[in-house]
């Protein structure tokens, strides 16, 4: 009769096992993590400007289309301020869209108690042309050495100094309430495309508690 004894395993082959089946877990466990942390470092990394509820940067004293000087505090209205930043008036074709689309708006926005302004590195000279050419009934602030473009921290890196575009900033609309915090932004990911006046007025009913 042939006996087959049953073999113990060694406390060598356990250690090595149970060392194996622990790097394992780990490795599913930090798989998890990650997966679970990549959205909000998505988040993070698409942010543009300063962060909501945050005090928006001062922009000083800036001229508007007619050069006349504008403190923030100056372009408040009662319930706050629509302030956006474009690249450029005199060639970008997506921003004349917008600044004509934001043009419809008017209206509605200052129904809400709020003023909009506009800003971008063209000259007064550049943005009045515009204004007069369009019929725009808003501010157009100049900024033509982009120091609150960079105090926003938007200047767009793709373009490098002696481009035309050089300075222009990412486009992007701030909501901003009377003591300059900022409540709410709407941007795109491309410069080519921009969120439409009426998104901006159905935030603005969201802030007042009307959706």
């Amino acid at each position: 009769m042939t006996v087959t004894k049953a073999v113990r395993p060694t406390a060598g082959l356990l250690a090595a096992f149970s060392a194996r089946l622990s790097a394992r877990l780990l490795a599913r466990l930090l798989a998890l993590l990650v997966l679970a942390l990549a959205p909000a470092a998505v988040a993070w990394a698409d942010d543009l400007g300063p962060a909501i509820g945050t005090t928006a940067p001062d922009i000083g004293t800036r001229p508007d289309q007619t050069g006349k000087p504008h403190r923030l505090p100056d372009l408040m209205g009662k319930n706050g301020l629509v302030l956006f930043f474009f690249r450029s008036a005199d060639w970008c074709p997506y921003c004349q869209a917008q600044l004509i689309d934001i043009n419809t708006g008017v209206a509605e926005i200052e129904k809400r108690g709020y003023h909009i302004a506009g800003l971008s590195y063209d000259t007064p000279e550049i943005l009045q042309t515009f204004t007069l050419k369009r019929h725009l009934t808003y501010t157009l602030l100049s900024d033509p050495r982009s120091e609150i473009i960079d105090r926003y921290n938007l200047r767009d890196p793709q373009y490098p100094p002696g481009s035309r575009a050089y300075g222009v900033p990412r486009p992007i609309i701030f909501v901003l309430d009377p003591q300059g915090v900022i409540k709410a932004k709407l941007y795109e990911e491309s410069f080519k495309n921009r969120p439409p006046i009426g998104a901006v007025i159905s935030r603005l009913d969201e802030l007042a508690g009307k959706s």
